[in-house]
């Protein structure tokens, strides 16, 4: 499995992108980056996209990647998301008022986007994929996600604080190969991250002891104006399977 963070940031500013993760280069997870760091050729090789939340630095990009592939494809981006996100996005990016509504255009029957429900912790499959979505502790239904293809399994949790059921669920998982998790803010902003459902340094190295063990950790969505603070504390904790993000566009091969 190749991974592409095409963003990895809690934030956006020169040199730092929001969250996207590209897989196999047809399987997109999230959309905060994906228009501004490919092709409109590669944008268009996009088969399916895995939504975790609503939140905007997680799906602004769904506008540009319609507006870019519009005419291009001969059938629509598969979007799979919770139905409360669903929802969400239809009634407020896509609503033809910020954004043309591209589940409709060109037509009804030949849309650029298709957004499709799922379930939480119902495993389905896609273009040689297998995807079990399971909450996290984040608002309005946020889902992280456990892909699998062949021998490889890999965990996002994507945006959370604390939370437990995809650590039970991610335990009966004997491929997997890394975990993907965020840390947002410096300690000494605890309370704007318990309020915002993120992690500091601190809580992260709580929710560690509940993860599977000797699994990799990628750490991503550090806030890009903290960036150099949470590093340097997570330093301190000197935890030697985790590994901060280095820079967005990077590969993993699992």
């Amino acid at each position: 499995m190749k991974i592409q963070v095409l963003g990895g940031h809690g934030g956006l500013a020169r040199g730092f992108s929001a969250t996207s993760f590209l897989i196999d280069d047809i399987l997109l997870l999230d959309a905060g980056a994906v228009a501004g760091s490919l092709s409109i050729e590669d944008q268009c090789r996009i088969e399916h996209i895995l939504i975790s939340h609503c939140h905007l630095d997680h799906i602004k990009d769904l506008a540009f990647l319609c507006d870019n592939c519009f005419g291009l494809r001969p059938t629509p981006f598969q979007v799979h998301t919770h139905h409360t996100v669903k929802q969400i996005i239809l009634d407020h990016l896509l609503n033809d008022i910020v954004w043309p509504d591209f589940s409709k255009l060109p037509s009804s029957e030949h849309p650029t986007i298709k957004i499709n429900g799922i379930e939480p912790e119902r495993t389905f499959r896609i273009s040689g994929f297998e995807v079990t979505p399971v909450p996290v502790k984040h608002p309005l239904d946020a889902m992280g996600f456990i892909i699998e293809k062949g021998e490889v399994a890999v965990l996002f949790t994507v945006d959370t604080a604390a939370t437990e059921r995809i650590w039970e669920v991610a335990s009966k998982f004997r491929n997997l190969k890394a975990i993907f998790t965020e840390v947002s803010f410096p300690n000494y902003l605890q309370k704007v991250a318990d309020l915002s459902d993120h992690h500091t340094p601190q809580t992260f190295a709580n929710e560690l002891a509940k993860m599977p063990k000797d699994i990799p950790i990628i750490l991503t969505h550090l806030k890009p104006n903290y960036r150099d603070q949470i590093i340097e504390e997570l330093k301190a904790l000197n935890l030697s399977r985790v590994k901060v993000l280095e820079k967005d566009g990077q590969f993993f091969n699992f």
